[in-house]
């Protein structure tokens, strides 16, 4: 029998820490929870070698880095299908793989999961920080900041190692100038969501140790994102529209899922699929609706695996007026961005099935009668 089994074809036969998971004691950590702490920054920030030593430091802790299932993915993909993307991390597959391996790897052993990898694009954070709190695994995201003349200096320095199947270099995962995306992440969304560790003058061991001691006393808290349960079937949701005094419609950006959506979310046990809505409009928005919000299109969305599809229900709540629009939240742990727009507007921000859903609720309002949907197109009308 091949060692691991799934586990080895999963990645692709490329090397993995294995000798990391033996000899770990079992159960620690258990009744708190599994932990992943999460160690971002730019290359050369030295996420790698802090790990090694953070996991010495950090009792029943693995090691999991998630550049082995990049270096996989050409043994598992066409040429042709990487060759569209720059970065492995811009590959579906890549994200839901690491979401799926740490999952598993904690499930397995408990404890402590510490993950190097540089994260710089925010909706590709909450896409694998959502899939695994979903999961019930907390975050501890910590920044590694070196000094700038630091990071250019380990760039430089850096040369591509060969491929151990053709010994020719490999071409780098990082992009030209890894310390401008950086700088531009920095400045939008890393900085306020991570535990920052100025690692200048420090040593890798140093490094850990400040970690470890950041992530014991809680000075690097979870993550502040929504645990959104995975379903295990089919799901009844239901979403409201909020229309503006300009007729425009109200999208929210969630940080636990990729693509823009309507307010709204899964109707809860014994729950009226309306009042859910209600319900999900003032959690997410701070507006408390009124009344019941008339339906304006039921759309049954087939299993797609890994997805169970099930009923998706949108309701109109009428128009905010300048006070009722005024008085919107800011975005908390729910939301990154809201914003109303035009239909033709919303059409490059949903994902196509949203979409589809959005354009025949706003034909149901203009004709004043509901519509079912399968698939997103009408049936019996």
């Amino acid at each position: 029998m091949a060692p691991f089994g799934l586990a080895a074809a999963v990645l692709g036969g490329g090397w993995f820490p294995w000798h990391r998971l033996a000899g770990k004691p079992l159960g620690v950590n258990r009744r708190g929870g599994n932990v992943i702490v999460w160690i971002n920054g730019a290359s050369g920030a030295g996420k790698a070698t802090a790990a090694r030593e953070l996991v010495e430091l950090i009792p029943n802790s693995t090691l999991f880095d998630p550049e082995v299932i990049g270096d996989a993915l050409p043994d598992l993909l066409p040429a042709k299908h990487l060759a569209e993307v720059g970065d492995y991390q811009d590959l579906p597959i890549w994200r839901r793989l690491v979401v799926d391996t740490a999952a598993g790897l904690l499930a397995e052993l408990g404890g402590v999961l510490v993950v190097p990898m540089t994260l710089l694009r925010q909706e590709y954070r909450d896409e694998i920080f959502g899939g695994l709190a979903s999961r019930r695994i907390a975050i501890r995201h910590i920044l590694l900041a070196p000094d700038e003349t630091i990071l250019r200096a380990r760039v430089a320095a850096r040369d591509a190692p060969p491929d151990p199947r053709d010994g020719e270099p490999r071409v780098p995962a990082w992009p030209f100038d890894p310390i401008e995306p950086y700088h531009a992440a920095l400045a939008s969304w890393l900085g306020a969501d991570t535990h920052r560790v100025d690692t200048t003058s420090l040593t890798p061991y140093e490094t850990a140790e400040r970690i470890a001691e950041a992530v014991r006393t809680g000075a690097a808290p979870a993550c502040d994102i929504v645990q959104t349960p995975e379903p295990t079937a089919e799901t009844l949701a239901a979403g409201v529209l909020l229309f503006d005094e300009q007729d425009r419609v109200l999208l929210v950006d969630p940080t636990y899922k990729p693509g823009w959506e309507f307010p709204g979310g899964v109707v809860e046990r014994g729950e009226a699929p309306a009042r859910a809505g209600v319900r999900e409009v003032a959690e997410e928005t701070g507006i408390h609706l009124t009344g019941t919000p008339r339906l304006l299109v039921a759309d049954w969305e087939p299993p797609r695996p890994p997805g169970y599809g099930g009923m998706r229900l949108l309701f109109d709540g009428g128009v905010l007026h300048g006070a009722d629009a005024r008085r919107l939240l800011l975005p908390g742990p729910e939301l990154r961005e809201w914003r109303f727009v035009t239909e033709e507007e919303a059409a490059r921000l949903l994902p196509p099935m949203r979409y589809v859903r959005l354009r025949w609720a706003l034909r149901a309002r203009q004709r004043g009668a509901p519509l079912y949907l399968e698939a997103g197109e009408p049936v019996g009308s």
